[in-house]
């Protein structure tokens, strides 16, 4: 098994002393009761890939604990159920935080198999804040308009211009939302979350959480536990690094698959003649980096624009042709183009972008601590540059915004659980957003949980994407709630998928299935 597999052994012995204490007011034995429920009135909303959609629209306190207060909105979509056999809601989430979850309803009930998901009504929300939800946060519009400093502060003026942007994003949205950005968190989406169970009269929920949706998952389980029916948490989050820990951890990450990355275009050498050695293929990366620091493409990618098109290839290596040749173009003809194309399909942040950035820094910032003095993230981040230079600094400017931001922060929930019903756990060994130890930790901390590791999966987002294996584990547990058990560190393995071929490849490329949940995923998280 993969190293990184070793740690759930490590795991079970050191998680009682990492995690943090559930925060005041998120007490497990006694959360705030949401306030009664109205009926939801749903409409048909069908496109033509999904016909049967239909929506709602769902009002819920802003502070759950005074229910009689202000009143804001969640926009909800269901596939209903047609099965004679009605197993409940699903309730479905992408992660983030900040990812819209409305289309993932019609994803999810399609890519399961007909006779699983006609059982359940699977129902995906916009989280408090995000998308069709009202009020949708837009602390800066445009704040990510091409070209940004340099995220690597080589000189002050450039480290300066970084927290001066971070800054200026925080004041911002304390100007336009210090009425809500103190209910902008994880404990208030998990509590609209039983709010959704109740208006649609069930007793326990059903979940599936991609991601931070894990997390959302977690959390809703320590708070309610009574309420949980089924829990599938895919990517898992460790919740005991929530969030600036989580975050630098991820730099790690990134960094192997942005190197994983690199050792694939050497191998198709012949399709990109960037070099058949990674680290030769690596070197002329980072001078590409360098020329477009001087000289942005098309005066749109500079720096750190190309840093956030290559980001998404750690996520999913089903964009590594696509990345491989705006590479390759550039590096090898000088032609911008493929790059300026990649950049605006893969990374380019509009109105949603903007909103999702709005909603991920408010939960983050406010869910847990983070350093108030910089000379603190100037040490972490330099220290974990010196070991992974692809993305630690752009990941640093994108939290930095929490070092300004007005609320008082919240702790993180300890989630550790025993008083579940079975829950099933998605794990790759090599997924770099929530790194192989996040699962590996929650499934010591839910007693009875069973953990499926996808050995040297590369993806973030791993069930529904093509992987028989995977998929056969989360249809019989959502059909009847079978789990597997097994006696090693995982209770069940599945092998990878294969890495994609170079575009034009008669070798068959990367399943559609996938493409789609990653355009519904994001990134960040």
């Amino acid at each position: 098994m993969n190293p990184r597999a070793a740690s759930l052994c490590a795991a079970v012995a050191v998680v009682a002393a990492t995690v943090t204490a559930v925060p005041a007011g998120a007490s497990p034995s006694h959360p705030s009761a949401p306030a009664p429920a109205a009926k939801l009135a749903w409409k048909g909303c069908g496109t033509t890939d999904q016909p049967r959609l239909q929506c709602a629209s769902l009002k819920v306190p802003l502070d759950h604990a005074r229910p009689g207060g202000r009143q804001i909105t969640l926009a909800l979509s269901r596939v209903p159920h047609t099965a004679k056999t009605y197993q409940g809601p699903l309730l479905v989430n992408p992660g983030g935080p900040g990812g819209r979850g409305l289309s993932l309803a019609g994803f999810v009930a399609s890519a399961l198999p007909k006779a699983v998901s006609a059982q359940y009504d699977v129902i995906g929300f916009d989280p408090r804040g995000v998308g069709r939800s009202t009020p949708a946060l837009n602390c800066k519009p445009g704040h990510f308009a091409a070209v940004r400093p340099d995220s690597v502060p080589l000189t002050e003026a450039v480290e300066q211009a970084n927290l001066t942007r971070a800054r200026s994003f925080a004041e911002a949205c304390a100007a336009k939302y210090a009425d809500v950005l103190p209910y902008i968190d994880t404990l208030g989406a998990v509590q609209d979350m039983d709010a959704i169970r109740e208006a649609v009269g069930a007793a326990r929920l059903n979940y599936f959480g991609y991601s931070y949706g894990t997390y959302l998952g977690t959390v809703y389980a320590r708070l309610y536990p009574q309420r949980v029916r089924r829990l599938v948490l895919d990517s898992v989050v460790d919740p005991t690094g929530v969030w600036y820990e989580d975050n630098l951890t991820q730099d790690l990450a990134f960094n192997d698959r942005h190197r994983a990355l690199m050792a694939w275009i050497a191998k198709h050498d012949t399709a990109y003649r960037l070099g058949s050695d990674p680290a030769e293929v690596e070197t002329k990366w980072y001078a590409m980096r360098a020329a477009l620091g001087k000289k942005p493409a098309e005066g749109t990618v500079g720096a750190s624009e190309l840093e956030d098109t290559f980001l998404p290839g750690g996520y999913y290596n089903g964009y590594w042709p696509h990345l491989a040749e705006a590479f390759a173009a550039y590096a090898n003809d000088r032609n911008t183009g493929p790059l300026v194309k990649a950049y605006k399909n893969l990374a380019a942040v509009d109105a949603a972008g903007d909103n999702g950035y709005s909603v991920y820094t408010s939960v983050q910032c406010r869910d847990a601590s983070w350093p108030g003095d910089w000379n603190q993230w100037r040490s972490d981040n330099w220290s974990a540059y010196a070991k992974a230079p692809f993305m630690t600094w752009n990941n640093a400017w994108y939290n930095a915004p929490c070092a300004f931001w007005p609320t008082r922060p919240r702790g993180p929930v300890n989630v550790t659980n025993g008083s579940l019903p079975p829950v099933l756990l998605f794990q790759a060994t090599n997924d770099a957003a929530t790194p192989f130890e996040g699962g590996a930790t929650v499934h010591a901390l839910l007693r009875g949980s069973s953990l499926v590791v996808e050995e040297g999966g590369q993806n973030h987002g791993i069930t529904l994407s093509g992987n028989a294996c995977l998929d056969k584990h989360l249809a019989a547990y959502l059909a009847d709630g079978t789990v597997p058990r097994g006696n090693g560190e995982a209770d069940a393995v599945c092998a990878a998928q294969p890495d994609p071929e170079p575009l034009g490849s008669k070798v068959t490329q990367s399943s559609a299935r996938g493409s789609t949940l990653h355009g519904l995923l994001g990134f960040r998280g």
